[in-house]
């Protein structure tokens, strides 16, 4: 039974729940927008330690493709010890700011301060390391003519520059596979979470966050919670490298899932399917079970163990243990630069491995509210 069922956990998260969205999303049609509706907008990135990237990322803003007279961008530096203020600060362009925060307090604690000072009527978060399209900002815009939308998401798209990370192929199959998911919610009623280097809040709805929240699930929950659509635009495409190893991998993905818990135990009212079916449906399918599937895995490996006397169980632990094994040797071995697909066991081990680290760094009560710029 408990093999059964742990098979059945690991079908319904990466298959059953995809194909249901699948299943149910042609007879949902949402408006396609396209661009011309062109509010006031503000760009905010919060950055810190950023003077590898910042300037280049300022030259792209300001030539997105947008009315120049209707975008301003504000640089939030969260106690930034390297040259990052002064790049900015030497920045001719009037639509450019910058506002210093002395005391490191987090990326959310920089995002709620800029938007105090935002005179946007949409704040585009954004980070120094995503390169937007051209039209990003159009396109999400554009949905902000409807009333009832209260956010909207980009996608965003890693790249593996030079082929050498061990995270590259894992990397762009999860997020494919992420935005395929987005797109469907979207379609089907409103997303419950976004993507962090790219999405959009309508100013007048935006909600003030502990400085502990993962600002891209918390705040689309609070806009869902006040009865606002968050929407998927997959138009909006932002790209961002790939991270370089399995252990930074590792270490952005425990603060993640560690934040992204105690966000939704902020709102535990969209938990309860009586009162929020789809939200609840949609929380509970695609994050909730999502960082339970480390146990599944657990208990998969086990059961299975006591079950080697039938043939068909032994081939199946078998295939378990060359998967694991093959995980294991890619942290040894760079076996992903003789075959792209031999780094993906280290990217899905990487993932749980992480998941359940987070959980267990929830459950202690550690907090992640500080982030380090990894990338140079």
């Amino acid at each position: 039974m408990v093999f059964w069922v742990s098979v059945g956990m690991l079908l319904y998260v990466y298959v059953g729940y995809p194909a249901l969205l699948a299943l149910v999303a042609p007879f949902c049609r949402q408006p396609n927008k396209q661009p011309g509706y062109l509010p006031r907008v503000s760009v905010l990135i919060a950055a810190y330690n950023e003077e590898a990237h910042i300037g280049q990322k300022l030259a792209e803003t300001l030539a997105l493709e947008y009315p120049p007279e209707k975008i301003e961008i504000l640089v939030v530096s969260d106690g930034s010890s390297d040259q990052t203020d002064a790049i900015v600060a030497h920045c001719a362009d009037p639509r450019v700011k910058l506002l210093r925060i002395e005391d490191r307090k987090g990326k959310t604690n920089a995002q709620n301060e800029g938007v105090k000072q935002c005179t946007g009527e949409v704040i585009v978060f954004s980070d120094a390391t995503a390169v937007y399209h051209p039209k990003a900002v159009q396109y999400l815009a554009c949905h902000y003519e409807n009333p009832s939308v209260g956010a909207v998401s980009g996608r965003y798209q890693y790249f593996d520059p030079k082929g050498e990370s061990p995270m590259g192929l894992g990397s762009i199959a999860f997020w494919n596979y992420e935005n395929m998911l987005k797109k469907l919610q979207s379609r089907i009623s409103t997303l419950t979470g976004c993507s962090g280097c790219i999405y959009s809040v309508r100013k007048s709805v935006y909600t003030t966050l502990p400085a502990a929240a993962c600002s891209d699930l918390v705040e689309p929950l609070h806009v869902v919670r006040k009865g606002y659509r968050v929407v998927f635009e997959d138009r909006a495409l932002a790209h961002e490298e790939t991270t370089k190893s399995s252990k930074e991998e590792f270490s952005m993905r425990v603060r993640v899932v560690s934040r992204g818990i105690g966000g939704i135990l902020s709102v535990p009212e969209l938990l309860q399917f009586w009162r929020h079916g789809w939200i609840s449906f949609q929380l509970i399918s695609h994050k909730v079970l999502r960082w339970l599937v480390p146990f599944a895995l657990i208990l998969l490996l086990f059961s299975n163990a006591l079950l080697l006397r039938e043939p068909a169980f032994r081939v199946f632990f078998l295939l378990q243990v060359l998967f694991y094994l093959f995980g294991l040797m890619s942290t040894l071995v760079p076996l992903h630069r003789r075959w792209k697909p031999l780094g993906i066991p280290l990217y899905f081990c990487t993932l749980n491995a992480a998941a359940l680290f987070g959980l267990l760094k929830m459950l202690r009560g550690q907090k992640y509210v500080i982030w380090e710029t990894v990338r140079k």
